[in-house]
């Protein structure tokens, strides 16, 4: 009888310990999802933007496109800095294929036909912010219908491409 009682202890302790285990994994899968979800940002082309409308107003939005030079304009006294960028395709294999990255940005920013975002950025002004220079921004879109960015990264494959020394053959 003794044998007995001690043989359903054990199960119901292993019980516990199981239950206790699933319970703490479903916890952490839960906080990660959750985690994951809040800091989402989605990354979209200026066309994709245009397509989604209102749906993806207050969400965190990392958008790309092309510098339209003659759209430049910056406020020193207030840091206000807007632009319009120009849609580029978000895939790097496509991107390749019509030519490279300084072909596209050239094509996007003398194509009148290509969606257009206008941008608002609050801060300094950085030096590669040049006509045909890729801009990843990220912000949010705002009732006024530009998008307002928080982050501002340029690239500008000119710049590059000078730096590239020659191949030497030996």
């Amino acid at each position: 009888m003794e044998q007995t009682t001690h043989q359903v202890g054990n199960k119901t302790n292993r019980m516990k310990f199981i239950v206790g285990g699933l319970l703490i994994i479903g916890a952490i899968i839960y906080l990660i999802i959750s985690s994951t979800q809040a800091s989402a940002q989605y990354f979209l082309t200026v066309k994709e933007l245009e397509q989604k409308g209102s749906s993806i107003k207050g969400r965190d939005l990392r958008i790309s496109g092309a510098v339209i030079g003659d759209s430049i304009q910056y406020d020193p006294q207030t840091l206000t800095l807007t632009f319009t960028v120009a849609d580029i395709p978000g895939d790097n294999n496509e991107i390749e294929k019509l030519g490279g990255l300084g072909a596209v940005l050239k094509q996007a920013v003398n194509d009148p036909a290509r969606p257009r975002l206008s941008v608002v950025y609050n801060g300094v002004k950085p030096d590669l912010l040049r006509n045909e220079a890729q801009a990843i921004m990220t912000g949010k879109m705002g009732d006024d219908g530009q998008f307002h960015a928080t982050e501002l990264l340029l690239k500008c494959p000119t710049k590059y491409e000078e730096a590239v020394p020659e191949q030497t053959s030996q």
